[in-house]
């Protein structure tokens, strides 16, 4: 991801921003003929996944996501420690009721599974009415205690955590839920801090960008119907995008929070940057048929938006027309699979411009802008989640 100065020089302190949002269309900008690559990369390849979102508990809500992620990152991730995940086995002699925890390689906090995956310094989720992507600063791995993907994973996690909480926990029939992201979001800075610090010491800071579904209720003219209600959390340069194919457009994107050029607001050590005094909140209404992007920046870093938008629209047609592999039902609006091609498709597109040292790029003209000499793609870990908005029939 970014660089990371030791410390940070600047700190804004404007509250949490709420706005409605409605759709804005792009003028396409035409990239310039690519030339072939003519270096290579050392680069990790992780193929696009298909997730069966994971459970939401709660109360059955009218709409739902389908989900699916793709994943490249530019290096392998750096080990979490001790105590999240189990050190090796020191030797034969070591007790063999132990031996079995040294062989697992999941990541636990505080005896629970940690939600999520990890790609390089990235980390994503996705489920039934959340997804997210958070991108760890990358300097942190070469300092001693940095773990840069611990902490965008367990922000993700206690991020989950605190939202699943909310919507579990009891009501008057009064008091209907509401969602609170930013709350949630502030909640999982304190617990991350909290579980890296003391004994478990771990430097480490990253973006956050969620998007929860939820809806609105509309009891005009003596009937009661829904409309799916998209509430987007952002702090730092990662990226929440509603395209709708059925039109071909840009409903929303967020925008991206700097300190200054190649340095975004994040959370973690030395930031001022807390989620109560910097995230930004957003509401979107959604159709059925829109697709959320949750993305890290080495998507946008290499593709301007409007490539994204017809990235997106061109793979759900071509989903809907049967290309990208096998689907388990219906393959309308990019449903029961389309959404990991979706995923796959975009991440491919940013990769190949990534690589290329002879690609233009978004990167490489704010570089320009800034002043500084820089050409062709940038080379960082690529993330995408995929959710497609449909009705709840579960």
């Amino acid at each position: 991801m970014r660089r990371s100065p030791p410390s940070f020089l600047l700190a804004y302190n404007s509250g949490p921003t709420r706005r409605i949002l409605s759709s804005v269309r792009l003028t396409p900008w035409h990239r310039r003929p690519q030339h072939t690559a003519g270096r290579s990369r050392d680069s990790t390849q992780v193929s696009g996944k298909f997730t069966s979102p994971l459970p939401d508990s709660g109360p059955k809500l009218p709409f739902r996501f389908e989900t699916g992620f793709a994943l490249f990152a530019k290096r392998a991730p750096r080990p979490f420690p001790p105590p999240f995940l189990s050190p090796p086995s020191g030797s034969f002699s070591d007790p063999l009721s132990t031996h079995h925890q040294s062989r697992d390689k999941r990541a636990f906090v505080h005896g629970e599974l940690i939600s999520g995956w990890t790609n390089g310094d990235d980390a994503v989720y996705a489920s039934d009415y959340f997804i997210c992507a958070n991108d760890g600063v990358g300097a942190w791995s070469a300092r001693p205690r940095g773990h840069a993907g611990l902490w965008s994973r367990l922000i993700l996690h206690f991020w989950v955590a605190a939202m699943q909480e909310d919507i579990t926990r009891p009501r008057s029939p009064t008091e209907p839920y509401s969602p609170d992201p930013i709350n949630y979001l502030q909640q999982a800075y304190e617990r991350t801090i909290e579980a890296t610090s003391g004994p478990n010491d771990c430097l480490g800071t990253t973006t956050a960008a969620g998007a929860q579904l939820h809806y609105k209720a509309d009891t005009t003219n003596g009937t009661s119907s829904a409309t799916p209600l998209l509430y987007v959390t952002n702090l730092g340069d990662s990226q929440v995008m509603v395209v709708r194919p059925s039109s071909q457009e840009l409903v929303y994107k967020s925008k991206e929070q700097w300190h200054w050029f190649d340095c975004p607001r994040q959370l973690g050590t030395n930031s001022p940057d807390t989620p109560t005094q910097n995230a930004v909140l957003d509401t979107v209404e959604l159709s059925e048929g829109d697709v959320v992007l949750a993305m890290t920046d080495g998507v946008i870093d290499n593709l301007w938006a409007h490539e994204i938008v017809e990235n997106v629209c061109t793979s759900v047609k071509r989903w809907e027309s049967g290309e990208g592999g096998q689907a388990s039902g219906p393959r309308k609006d990019g449903a029961n699979g389309g959404m990991t091609f979706v995923a796959q498709e975009l991440v491919n597109a940013a990769k190949r411009i990534a690589q290329d040292p002879f690609a233009e790029s978004p990167f490489m003209e704010h570089a320009i802008e800034e002043g500084l000499a820089s050409e062709g793609g940038k080379l960082d870990d690529i993330s995408v989640v995929a959710a497609l908005c449909q009705q709840n029939t579960t």
